[in-house]
C-alpha cells in the first residue's frame, strides 16, 4: 500500500468518523472510487485506533471525567459523568450484538460489499434527512434516557 493511499484513508476516516456518516463505509468505497486494492481490515482497524487516539489525546479531560463518574457509580453516586457512561456503554452493547450475530451466521464479509455498503450509505442518508425534518431538534443530558442510549446505540449499528 502507498503512503499517498494510507494519509487518504487515514484523512477520510478522520474527517468521517465525527460526521453522521459510516467512516468504516467510506474506507471501503474510497479504495473502489481511486481503483486501488482493499486495504483490508486491519488498516480500517488502525485508523480506527489513531481516530481514537487522538480523541483521547484531545478530550482528555472530559474522559478523565468519564472514568471519575464511572469510579462514583461503584461508590453508590451517580452523577451527570457516570451517567453518561453508563449510556456510552449501553449505546456500544447493540454494536457489539449486531457484529456477533454476523459472525455467527457467517455474514461478516458482507460488511466489505462495495454494493451493500452503498446503497446501505444511501438508505440511511435518507432515513437521517427525514428524522431531521420530523424529530425533535435538540436533546440535552436531562432528555436522555436507557431506552435513548440503545436507540441511539443501534442506529448506529445499522448504519
Amino acid at each position: 500500500m502507498s503512503i499517498e493511499q494510507i494519509i487518504v484513508l487515514a484523512l477520510v476516516q478522520g474527517i468521517t468518523e465525527f460526521l453522521p456518516i459510516s467512516s468504516s463505509g467510506h474506507l471501503i468505497l474510497i479504495p473502489q472510487l481511486m481503483h486501488w486494492p482493499d486495504q483490508g481490515q486491519l488498516t480500517d482497524v488502525m485508523t480506527h485506533f489513531g481516530t481514537l487516539l487522538a480523541v483521547l489525546i484531545y478530550f482528555w479531560r472530559d474522559v478523565w471525567h468519564l472514568i471519575l463518574g464511572t469510579l462514583a457509580l461503584f461508590k453508590g453516586k451517580v452523577t451527570d459523568d457516570g451517567r453518561l457512561a453508563i449510556y456510552i456503554v449501553l449505546a456500544t452493547i447493540p454494536a457489539i450484538a449486531f457484529g456477533f450475530v454476523l459472525k455467527k451466521f457467517g455474514y461478516a464479509d458482507l460488511e466489505r460489499n462495495v454494493a451493500i455498503v452503498a446503497w446501505n450509505t444511501i438508505l440511511y442518508g435518507i432515513l437521517m434527512l427525514i428524522a431531521d425534518m420530523v424529530g425533535p431538534q435538540e436533546r440535552t443530558m436531562s432528555n436522555m434516557t436507557l431506552g435513548s442510549a440503545l436507540i441511539i446505540g443501534t442506529a448506529q449499528a445499522l448504519a
